[in-house]
């Protein structure tokens, strides 16, 4: 069930200003179409005011450019209304954590160290030596290996696998059939072209606040860790190689794929089929557009698209150049054509002048 909370108390955890009833009490968020009386739904710019007469919402989020327009209906003004309700939402749903303990189905190993605040959910299983922190949810069909480290209020759903002596940090979502720590993709080829496995003995260390979206794969080390760094957003189907380093805050896209022994800065952002050849380094801020290919380093704040990556303006007016082609070739056929004749014209225009 959501919580209800004032417009007022709900300005103030955002940082904003209530206007109209602070009393207004609110139950919970919803989309402009899908918002009932008692709750409260955002708008993000002018362009989506005013309401449709359909919206049932008792209050509104709105920008700071429309403050001025908004008295009609109880309103929480804030310069960053998208970030104002992904906050609010969270608050409303927020259920406090309930310790439902060990479930007699599952399985848990020699020697770990399971606080009492926590849920172990049917058909877990836990490796040994396996150390949970306070108010860790494992859900049904889990699978934590020997020597995992969880921190505080991580919560891991089901069928997802985190190997041996992996770290995962506080706060931490793994989403459904996730896999943290499998082999990482490395053999040595003889000259018969026979493939030999390579040892991936080292390690994955997730830290805080990290959400891995679902079957997405994060693989051990060759030697040392794999490092997802605190803050970042792994979408579903995200293929993570070995020895790679993901900076924090960073967002990386469905279907995305980075090589092995790559290195992102803070705040790198991948879309959605990008993919990221090995033993790179992306800086800071890199953005790259969906399906981009990216073969050699990016600097700071570059912003690449196509494939091979380049930097996005060129490569949108190289796209828009790409798709009239088929045009352009017909036409230099026919200017070639042109040409030819022109020429022909000129060459007996010489010889007559020759001639006489």
């Amino acid at each position: 069930m959501s919580r209800e909370s004032t417009l007022q108390q709900l300005a103030d955890l955002v940082g904003g200003r209530a206007a109209g009833d602070p009393n207004l009490v609110i139950r919970g968020l919803g989309g402009i179409d899908h918002a009932q009386a008692g709750e409260i739904t955002f708008i993000l710019d002018k362009k989506q005011w005013p309401l449709p007469e359909t919206c049932c919402a008792s209050a509104c989020i709105v920008p700071t450019d429309l403050a001025a327009d908004c008295l009609t209906l109880p309103v929480i003004v804030t310069d960053q209304p998208s970030l104002a309700a992904a906050r609010i939402h969270t608050f409303l749903l927020a259920e406090p954590f309930r310790a439902r303990g060990v479930h007699p189905s599952a399985v848990v190993g020699e020697d770990c160290a399971i606080p009492s605040e926590t849920t172990i959910a049917p058909l877990a299983c836990l490796g040994d030596r396996v150390r949970l922190g306070e108010r860790v949810t494992i859900h049904p069909g889990a699978v934590i290996g020997n020597d995992v480290v969880i921190g505080d209020d991580a919560v891991i759903h089901a069928n997802v696998t985190v190997a041996e002596r992996c770290t995962i940090g506080k706060r931490v979502i793994l989403h459904h059939g996730a896999v943290i720590g499998s082999d990482g993709f490395g053999f040595a080829t003889d000259r018969m072209g026979v493939h030999y496995k390579k040892p991936q003995v080292g390690t994955v260390q997730i830290d805080d606040d990290v959400e891995i979206g679902a079957n997405s794969c994060v693989d051990r080390a060759a030697f040392g860790v794999t490092w997802i760094k605190s803050g970042t957003r792994i979408d579903n189907l995200v293929m993570v190689g070995h020895n790679v380093v993901v900076g924090e805050n960073s967002i990386l896209v469905a279907q995305t794929g980075i090589a092995g022994s790559t290195t992102l800065g803070r705040n790198v952002v991948l879309g959605a089929k990008a993919g990221v050849a090995g033993h790179l380094h992306l800086g800071d801020q890199v953005m790259a557009a969906a399906m981009s290919g990216i073969h050699n380093n990016q600097p700071k704040g570059a912003v690449v698209g196509g494939c091979p990556a380049f930097e996005a303006k060129s490569w949108g007016r190289a796209t828009a150049v790409y798709s009239r082609l088929p045009e352009m070739a017909k036409e230099l056929r026919r200017l070639r054509k042109e040409v030819d004749r022109l020429a022909g014209l000129l060459d007996n225009t010489e010889q007559q002048q020759e001639n006489s």
